[in-house]
């Protein structure tokens, strides 16, 4: 079944708040084995609406709208899709005093009559409460109609669903009401996995397994380009589960033989900063970050992780060459031989943050992330990172393009990776 996403509201449009309906929405339907061809922006307005609808319709299965149900003039999506339908818009009791409920239970005594709006459902819907606010969302199935009525609706064998916009109010629903029904409808389901790995680029990992992209059928393989990383997706298309699993699993163990150690999880969830907490914590490593042109980045990284407080005690920021000295002990005449960023001061820093803390690890970096401060013999976008683990260091240059941002983006994500590597050398996975 092929299915269409609408995300109503002039906010999506004009960038004021982030769409990520749509993201949970179709990674939902991809687990449901719904395929999702389209995705569609549309403002608060009725005359492109109908034409977003009626274009969605006539080319999905099933038409999903977020957003949309308020109280509001400029809240349209169920009268517009009452009108694209052909159907009528008829109050419903139940809704009207579940709305009731919900103004009485916050003490709010006058209630304004443009609330009542969404106690209105289109004729026919299947009402789905909405248990985190008050407006309901609607299931409406188009089935094909009998007798002297089949010009009544030109879309036959359709579904329109229409879930409130705030994400704390349509995730919920979905998972409780809208994900149950969806997979009524689907006999089978579609199946991955998603092996994420670090310190090989998009176009290398591609190569690596251009024989297995060419002669892909079922699970099929999908590379996906991140910030220092690569992920690749193996889908498979089964009846159940267990099904998928098995047809998913010896394409997994295919890319773990060809990528070995730069594969660092095949968990859709896990980060990796998440698999370097666990490495840390499983080996009792206690971690000490000193950061100079990443500004305490790979700490807020590893604090995302709950229970980092176990491996992270203390972390440096030593942006300035006083700092370096004053807090790592790194020597004047190495920041005056080679210069703040170099491998020597890296090394230092490194040594330097184990000395002062009493860990047993240790990451450092130092670089010039610009837009200035670039020199021919040391350009914008270099950097050292310098690993330090049981007496030993390990110092790795980088030259990253693009700028200020993701030149440190860049930076955060080769020394997690660095330090990972050290972690698996040092005492295996």
């Amino acid at each position: 079944m092929i299915a269409e996403i609408i995300s109503v509201g002039t906010e999506i449009l004009l960038g004021n708040i982030v769409n990520t309906n749509a993201n949970y929405l179709s990674v939902k339907c991809a687990e449901l084995g719904i395929i999702n061809y389209f995705q569609v922006s549309v403002g608060d307005n009725e005359e492109r609406l109908i034409k977003t609808l009626s274009l969605a319709l006539s080319r999905s299965d099933i038409v999903i709208l977020t957003g949309g149900l308020g109280p509001t003039k400029d809240d349209l999506t169920k009268e517009v899709t009452a009108k694209v339908l052909r159907r009528n818009l008829v109050e419903d009791p139940h809704t009207k005093e579940r709305i009731y409920s919900f103004f009485q239970g916050r003490n709010i005594k006058d209630i304004t009559e443009n609330n009542w709006k969404q106690a209105l459902t289109i004729e026919g819907a299947m009402v789905i409460d909405n248990n985190n606010g008050t407006a309901p969302g609607l299931i409406i199935r188009i089935e094909e109609e009998k007798g002297d009525n089949k010009d009544i609706n030109p879309y036959i064998n359709k579904v329109v669903i229409l879930l409130p916009g705030p994400p704390n109010e349509l995730i919920p629903m979905f998972e409780q009401k809208i994900k149950p029904f969806l997979s009524s409808l689907q006999p089978g389901i579609l199946y991955s996995e998603m092996v994420k790995i670090c310190g090989i680029g998009e176009s290398k990992a591609e190569s690596m397994i251009q024989d297995l992209i060419e002669e892909q059928t079922n699970p099929t393989i999908a590379t996906y380009a991140k910030t220092g990383e690569v992920h690749i997706r193996v889908t498979a298309a089964a009846d159940n589960y267990e099904l998928g699993n098995r047809l998913v699993k010896p394409m997994v163990d295919e890319l773990k033989k060809r990528f070995s150690t730069a594969i660092y999880t095949t968990k859709e969830q896990e980060s990796l900063e998440d698999v370097v907490v666990a490495l840390l914590a499983k080996h009792h490593i206690m971690l000490t970050t000193a950061e100079s042109c990443t500004g305490g980045l790979i700490a807020g990284r590893i604090v995302n992780v709950p229970g980092a407080s176990a491996v992270l005690g203390e972390g440096f920021i030593t942006y300035s060459n006083e700092a370096k000295q004053k807090y790592l002990g790194v020597k004047e005449e190495t920041l005056k031989a080679f210069g703040a960023v170099s491998k020597e001061t890296a090394e230092e820093m490194a040594l330097g943050a184990v000395k002062a803390s009493g860990s047993k690890a240790s990451l450092a970096v130092t670089g010039i992330a610009g837009p200035d401060g670039g020199t021919k013999e040391k350009p914008v976008g270099l950097v050292y990172i310098a690993c330090a683990l049981k007496e030993r260091v390990t110092i790795k240059e980088y030259r990253f393009k693009g700028n200020r941002q993701k030149v440190r983006d860049y930076t955060v994500i080769c020394a997690l990776d660095l330090l990972r590597n050290s972690l698996i050398k040092e005492y295996g996975v």
